[in-house]
């Protein structure tokens, strides 16, 4: 068997007039993340790690925040490409582990939905999609509430 491990990271900015989306979900609060797309942080990590595992590049070489083609697009839709592009490649998703990082709002209510959609997205189990978060404490911009940051860790296999 053929395994690849994968690790990816997304910052994206906290402002009020946008929606907060986390892995799939919308959570309810007065900020949320700003970019080019929905701006989840949390889905554009698992992105980014899954394509990092086979060498790929990342997000940006196949989702440009320059095309306007993915402006506003649902990281869901980027996610499933990605996964189609895993699975071109020969390889599955044996498991995530994700950490996200901010500073409020709690999102412990919204993490088994996010796990569903996920595994959904993914074709694994909601027990094989890890997700947990901390906060800093009050410390840097995340601590500041201007921003969120994700960081996913995958493992492939070779199908």
């Amino acid at each position: 068997m053929s395994y690849r491990i994968g690790s990816g990271v997304d910052f994206h900015q906290l402002v009020e007039g946008r929606d907060l989306w986390l892995g799939g979900v919308k959570i309810p609060h007065y900020k949320g993340a700003l970019g080019h797309s929905d701006a989840d942080v949390l889905l554009h990590a698992i992105c980014d790690a899954m394509l990092g595992a086979l060498c790929l590049g990342d997000i940006g070489v196949h989702f440009p925040d320059t095309d306007l083609a993915y402006k506003g697009i649902d990281s869901k839709i980027l996610l499933q490409k990605t996964a189609e592009l895993i699975a071109n490649e020969g390889y599955t998703v044996v498991n995530v582990d994700s950490t996200l990082c901010l500073q409020a709002p709690k999102i412990k209510p919204f993490v088994g939905q996010m796990q569903n959609v996920i595994a959904g997205l993914l074709g694994i189990t909601e027990r094989d999609v890890s997700i947990k978060a901390t906060t800093t404490e009050q410390l840097g911009f995340v601590g500041r509430e201007e921003g969120v940051m994700a960081y996913a860790s995958i493992l492939l296999q070779k199908k």
